[in-house]
């Protein structure tokens, strides 16, 4: 399925006392452009995260923004440094005897020396985590394809409408190029009746300038490929895979083609139709920078 790509998605999963919540947008991008911000805790889990993702998208700066809560009672615990106590003890001591002072430490005061009493951050079972953080990204990543997906659509709808109207913009040009040449013998027939008054006019000269003039303005081969070019695009439209940057190449062929008919033309209707080709490509060709 065709997919966009702009999407968003978010997801919060609570398992036990964990909290994880994922949210991420994209936009379009060349190639695949990943900016992750999350807390320290989780920095370990960078690469698993991008490879994750990996296998949910593969073009688009894509931003992700992960939030993570423990919520148990024993998210930190206290330590206690006898070493220091004792050496705080110690040098106590000989501060009593050396100046004559009165010993009056307790241990509520001596608690709160300096590094006597810690609080260190519990370390956590990396799997649980990883596990609760994978199904949060699984979410996310889930509802920012499906967004992708349904803005995919909408972006195919309207191409496929561009394309039915160059359809009909190359038609009335292979439409009208008989025409143009019909009327140029005319013209010429009575340009030079005007000119050689009673003279008998060679029709083998006549036919010799329609000709040229002919070879000069003849689109078929533009037209043809043209149509090739527009048929191709429909089909790949229909295609499974990554496909936004072969319906860009088709694009810039289909405007090749365009830019030739419209060197070619002399006749304003004939221009006028080549100015639209090339108005309503350039507008598929933006539709096509969103696609994936």
């Amino acid at each position: 399925m065709i997919k966009s790509m702009t999407g968003f998605g978010r997801c919060e999963v609570q398992k036990d006392s964990r909290k994880f919540t994922v949210e991420l947008k994209s936009v379009n991008h060349r190639y695949l452009d990943v900016n992750i911000r999350m807390p320290k805790k989780l920095n370990f889990f960078e690469t698993a995260i991008r490879n994750l993702l990996k296998s949910y998208a593969n073009r688009g700066k894509v931003d992700i923004f992960i939030t993570y809560e423990d919520l148990s009672q024993a998210q930190v615990a206290v330590k206690y440094n006898a070493v220091l106590a004792g050496e705080y003890l110690k040098y106590l001591q000989q501060m009593e005897e050396e100046f004559g002072l009165e010993n009056d430490i307790r241990v509520s005061t001596f608690s709160r020396y300096p590094e006597v009493f810690t609080m260190e951050e519990q370390s956590e079972d990396e799997e649980e985590l990883w596990n609760g953080l994978k199904e949060a990204l699984e979410g996310a990543f889930g509802q920012f394809v499906r967004t992708r997906q349904t803005e995919g659509e909408n972006l195919k709808r309207d191409i496929l409408a561009k394309l039915d109207r160059l359809s009909e913009l190359t038609a009335y040009i292979e439409e009208r190029s008989p025409q143009i040449v019909s009327e140029y013998r005319a013209k010429l027939e009575e340009k030079m009746k005007e000119l050689l008054a009673d003279t008998q006019i060679e029709e083998s000269r006549i036919a010799a300038e329609v000709i040229l003039f002919a070879d000069k303005i003849c689109t078929d081969e533009e037209v043809v490929r043209l149509k090739s070019h527009i048929s191709h695009m429909r089909n790949t439209l229909d295609e499974k895979d990554e496909i936004g940057r072969k319906l860009d190449f088709i694009a810039q062929e289909m405007n090749r083609e365009a830019n030739t008919i419209l060197s070619k033309a002399n006749d304003i209707e004939v221009s006028d139709y080549a100015i639209s080709l090339k108005t309503e490509i350039e507008k598929i060709r933006e539709q096509i920078q969103n696609i994936e």
